[in-house]
Order: C-alpha cells, then sequence, then structure tokens
C-alpha cells in the first residue's frame, strides 16, 4: 500500500486529504503543520507520496521542497495552493515538485494527480 504524509497548516485540510486518501486505498503515515515538520517526518517516513501546502508558517512548502529534493530526488510531492498563487507553483516545480493542485479543488482531481504518481 503506498504511503502518503499530508501537510498543511490547518487541520481541517489534514483530516480532509487523510480521509480521501485513506478511502482510496492509500496509507496516510504522517500529518506536519509546517514545512519543518515536513522536512523532519519526510526523512524519517521516506513515505511514496507528499501532498505539501503552499503557505504555512515556520517554513513554506516551497521551502521543505528545496530541502527534501536534494537529500531525496526521487522524492514525489503534490503542492496544494491557493488561487493567485501561480509564481509560487512554477518556483516549486522548478525546485522539484512533481504537480500542484489549486484550493478548491475536487477529491477527482487529487486522485487523479496522486494515481497518476504512485497509483
Amino acid at each position: 500500500m503506498p504511503t502518503v504524509l499530508v501537510v498543511d497548516d490547518t487541520l481541517f485540510m489534514r483530516v480532509a486529504i487523510s480521509n480521501m486518501l485513506t478511502e482510496w486505498g492509500y496509507e496516510v503515515v504522517g500529518q506536519a503543520a509546517n514545512g519543518k515538520e515536513a522536512v523532519a517526518m519526510y526523512r524519517e517516513l521516506q513515505p511514496d507520496l507528499v501532498t505539501m501546502d503552499v503557505t504555512m508558517p515556520v517554513m513554506t512548502g516551497i521551502a521543505a521542497v528545496k530541502e527534501i529534493i536534494p537529500e531525496f530526488p526521487n522524492a514525489k510531492i503534490i503542492m496544494i495552493t491557493a488561487l493567485g498563487q501561480q509564481k509560487l507553483i512554477v518556483e516549486a516545480i522548478e525546485s522539484g515538485a512533481k504537480d500542484f493542485i489549486t484550493k478548491p479543488f475536487e477529491p477527482a482531481r487529487l486522485k487523479a494527480v496522486v494515481d497518476q504518481l504512485i497509483g
């Protein structure tokens, strides 16, 4: 069963995304509330996939990607962003993120991206 780390600063989004992934047959091995936690948890868990919020306190999702990818070049990270953050998405993709989803998103869109990367 593929493993996923869910990263978002809002508990509601972490729970919502985790529930969707669990329902689709993925194992959510961890949840992080900021980029710093995400980097530490990635090193420890080395999940098959990460859903990473862009804007978070302590450390942004992009900063986390820039720490994870050099150490784990094959990391599969999907950025989750609010509307109007296109510049940040470009930076995230250039830094090694594999794809992105814009909030609010349809569950089917998330599932399609996740399945494409690790299905």
